[in-house]
């Protein structure tokens, strides 16, 4: 069975505009929604995490879970919690697995940096974030960043860039 796709592309010139393309994701985001972020170092992906948490109206402050591995920012106006994962030093999925994150993903937006290759077994449905840094310092400090919507639940969502 082939996985539905839905992606869109777009050019993210400042951090004020990756954290305002957060906000912009909160509002498609839903309880049970997975996010991965993928990017180097530096791309952006805690910028737009600040971001969605903004959206989402949740408690902050939203900062890197690099050593904690994993934070919950409970809802401050009754939506879903959002449970920010830092997946980077973890080497298999059963690590993730450890993490117990299956036990709160159907009511929280679980949003996992450095995720791809360990946590698509958590839900058939994703939404993949890829944020790029331009390759020479000529090409200036902007970011490009690609959304795919995989899965049933982003066919016919309009993604940010579309």
């Amino acid at each position: 069975m082939t996985q539905q796709v839905t992606t869109s592309a777009l050019a993210v010139p400042t951090a004020e505009a990756m954290h305002d393309l957060g906000r912009a994701l909160a509002a498609l985001l839903r309880p049970g929604d997975l996010v991965v972020l993928v990017g180097d170092l530096g791309a952006g992906k805690t910028t737009l995490t600040q971001g969605l948490g903004d959206g989402l109206g949740v408690r902050g402050p939203v900062t890197s879970p690099t050593f904690v591995l994993s934070r919950v920012h409970p809802s401050l106006v009754g939506g879903p919690a959002l449970v920010h994962v830092d997946a980077y030093r973890l080497g298999s999925a059963e690590e993730v697995d450890d993490l117990d994150l299956d036990a709160s993903l159907e009511e929280s937006v679980t949003v996992v940096e450095w995720g791809t290759g360990l946590v698509e077994q958590l839900a058939a449905d994703r939404l993949v974030v890829e944020l790029e840094r331009p390759a020479t310092a000529e090409e200036g400090e902007g970011r490009r960043a690609v959304l795919r919507g995989v899965g049933a639940r982003w066919d016919g969502v309009e993604l940010p860039g579309a």
